[in-house]
């Protein structure tokens, strides 16, 4: 029978299949009505713009525009032809797609199983964006298979890179893909061969090689590594690094990360088992594990360790990395509840700065357990603890045990427009020593009472053409009393004065640490304004000036042991300021200044500034001064594209005190639709001499990154050193 009508058949697909004669067919709707197909049914829907059904032997021709429909999957073919057993031919302009794949080909075949073949076909790998040609190409369910095949991930028109295999095949269920005899070729150029090649399909996570990195640096010679990453299990992997340093020796790098419901942890290794200059065995760890118990129970675990102290200064990138003091190894066992916060602590340090004296080097906390809590009573009144004991040891200098109390009674009242919080308590501490000097008690004790009085306001304007901000004015008043007590006889473990700023203005004791307790009979002043949106939130202003009044001098100080030595206080503090200009027409400024109004000084000074009119460019210039530290330096970044391809970055930090260059930073990076390249040069002072224009501590490194966009995921670590260094720095990805 010829239809001359456009026809619609439908057949229904079991698992032994049987195509009936055309009397058996599904009934035909009328013409252009659409047909609903129930997910994963299994029928066949045939829309033509002819047919001729057989009676016989269950075989049929369709002709026209031929569009089949089972399940996800759909073909377009000018002529079909199927026999009884579902095995369609088809030809002519042909269009295949399933969830995985579509293909253009000139002639192919389809059962009504799912499988499909194709000659001579263009296919797109829908969850890879890759597409390609292959002479022979087979669909098959869970599993693609092509070949003599060329393909690349870029987009139509452009084929800077190109795979070529005798054979690919690839797993859809385990997202896994396998080539034969593939030669990979960037802008024609084969630049690698290989007999078996795996990779990842889809997003999923696929062990295998990942590309090389490249570097050259003036203390370690040039250097290649090539990473290899293990997938071994949907929760845990390790990316393994081998690589070589022409001046020193092969070396071997590891990540393992871990993850599970209640922990995540990461174990960096580095090891170099023969540095060929320094002439041992050079190596890093670092792990971090915090695992969560239960709800409020959680442990926090840091640890590193390098094998000697020049480790950093010669394999560290950047004047930051290569200045490191100490590296820290804690446990922390954190609890808490509606009521209590509490650690208990394990904490050393590793001395990386050998000149650093013995006697000026940190205690060990072997153990430590601190506890704060806070229980609410009548009429706005709350009873707080601050407590403490702690183990203190060093090889050098007194060691043991203190203990410290704070019990604290406190009323609050906060209302819009005010708030008011007076707190009286008492501080006990108790030593419990040995290893003290002659004449020195081995358990001394220090007890005093101290009183706080904190209140503010909150003045509210609207502001803006429309009255769409608001502007306030919020002066702050803190009384502090603490009598005095001689503390003479207490240790220095951990105790020390910190810089001047808007947090320490108000601290009721001028020192951190229980080592000391400041006597004070004093007032804090503080104002700020702010501008911000009141319906966003945003906020563009924000500014505040502070100063301490002294009612009288104090008379703790702590030890002069090293210059400069500490300065107490009379009649008032300096003046400390800051400024906040935040996205205010895309530009954002940061100043904090202290002032110093008895000897008209700057003590401390900083300024940024930062221009980001989008997330790809990036203008940063700051300054620092503190002349006690004989501090004066100028940081200057950008990252900036230059035009739709290829962006720059930079970064310059010179030392006006010592008349150096502290580091610099110089690169580009080509970005295109399928590949990538980036180009740094960095150049920084490696050793902790400064004030020098001695080259032995100036070390000049350049990094090579290229990646060919949809091959492979890939670490990038001068992306992270550039995050690190350049404010605002993300890649162009």
């Amino acid at each position: 029978m010829v239809c001359d009508v456009r026809a619609t058949v439908a057949i229904l697909c079991l698992s032994a299949i049987q195509v009936a004669n055309a009397g058996d067919l599904c009934p035909t709707p009328a013409p252009h009505t659409p047909v609903l197909v129930a997910p994963d049914d299994h029928r066949i829907y045939i829309d033509s713009d002819a047919a001729t059904l057989g009676t016989a032997d269950g075989s049929g021709q369709l002709q026209g525009r031929v569009v089949i429909r089972q399940d996800a999957r759909s073909i377009t073919a000018d002529s079909v032809s199927y026999d009884k057993a579902g095995r369609m031919a088809v030809k002519g302009t042909v269009d295949f797609e399933d969830p995985k794949v579509r293909v253009r080909s000139v002639a192919g075949n389809y059962d009504a199983r799912g499988s499909a073949s194709f000659d001579e076909a263009q296919f797109q790998l829908l969850e890879r964006n890759g597409r390609g040609f292959a002479h022979e190409l087979a669909v098959r369910p869970g599993s693609i298979a092509l070949t003599d095949v060329r393909y690349t991930s870029c987009p139509v028109g452009n084929q800077d890179w190109m795979i070529q295999a005798s054979s690919i095949t690839l797993d859809t269920e385990l997202h896994q893909g396998r080539a034969r005899g593939m030669v990979l070729r960037f802008k024609g150029i084969p630049i690698l061969y290989t007999p078996i090649f795996t990779f990842p399909v889809g997003n999923e996570r696929k062990s295998g090689f990942l590309f090389p990195n490249f570097r050259h640096s003036g203390k370690s010679g040039y250097e290649l590594s090539s990473p290899y990453y293990f997938n071994l299990a949907p929760n845990y992997d390790i990316t393994l690094t081998p690589g070589i340093l022409t001046a020193r020796g092969v070396y071997l790098n590891s990540e393992s990360r871990i993850l599970t419901k209640n922990s995540n942890g990461q174990l960096d290794i580095s090891l170099l088992p023969s540095d060929a200059l320094a002439m041992r065995q050079r190596s890093y760890l670092h792990l971090h594990e915090i695992t969560d118990f239960k709800q409020g129970l959680r442990l926090d675990t840091d640890i590193a360790s390098v094998s000697d102290s020049n480790y950093f200064q010669d394999f560290a990138i950047g004047s930051e990395q290569t200045s490191v003091t100490y590296l820290e190894r804690r446990a922390n066992l954190l609890y808490y509840d509606n009521s209590w916060r509490v650690r208990a602590q394990l904490q050393n340090f590793q001395t990386i700065d050998t000149s650093i004296l013995a006697a000026d080097r940190p205690y060990a906390r072997v153990p430590g357990i601190q506890a704060q809590g806070i229980w609410p009573l009548l009429h706005h009144f709350e009873l707080a603890l601050n407590s403490e004991a702690i183990n203190f040891l060093r090889n050098i200098g007194p060691n043991g045990v203190r203990v410290d109390l704070a019990p604290e009674l406190r009323w609050s009242t906060r209302a819009a427009g005010y708030f008011f919080e007076p707190a009286i308590g008492w501080r006990f501490t108790q030593y419990d020593l040995h290893d003290t000097a002659i004449g020195k008690p081995s358990a001394p004790t220090r007890s005093l009472p101290f009183v706080r009085l904190d209140g503010g306001l909150v003045f509210e304007r609207a502001a803006g053409s429309e009255g769409q901000r608001t502007n306030t004015l919020e002066p702050r008043v803190v009384y502090s009393y603490i009598p005095y007590r001689n503390q003479d006889a207490l240790p220095i473990f951990d105790t020390g004065l910190p810089d001047l700023n808007l947090t320490e203005l108000f601290r009721t004791n001028r020192y951190v640490g229980a080592d000391r307790i400041s006597d004070a009979n004093r007032l804090s002043l503080g104002i700020t304004t702010r501008l911000f949106d009141h319906q966003s939130g945003q906020q563009y202003l924000s500014a505040t000036v502070g100063q301490v009044r002294y009612f009288q001098d104090s008379r703790i100080v702590l030890p002069c042991t090293n210059l400069p030595c500490e300065t107490p206080e009379h009649h008032n503090s300096d003046l400390v300021g800051q400024i906040l200009l935040t996205a205010y027409k895309n530009w954002s400024v940061n100043v904090d200044h202290q002032w110093n109004p008895d000897h008209a000084k700057t003590e401390k000074s900083e300024f940024s500034i930062r221009y980001n009119p989008d997330s790809e460019r990036q203008l940063n210039l700051g300054y620092r001064y503190q002349p006690d530290v004989l501090l004066k330096q100028w940081d200057g970044s950008f990252a900036w594209p230059i035009d739709s391809h290829w962006n720059t970055v930079g970064r310059m930090v010179y030392s006006l005190q010592g008349n150096q260059t502290i580091e610099r930073v110089a690169g580009f990076e080509y970005k295109s639709c399928c590949w990538r390249i980036q180009v740094v040069q960095r150049r920084y002072l490696s050793s902790r001499a400064t004030g020098t224009s001695n080259r032995a501590g100036i070390d000049t490194s350049y990094a090579l990154q290229f990646e060919l966009t949809g091959l492979s995921a890939v670490e990038r670590p001068s992306d992270s050193f550039l995050e690190r260094s350049i404010r605002g720095y993300a890649s162009r990805d």
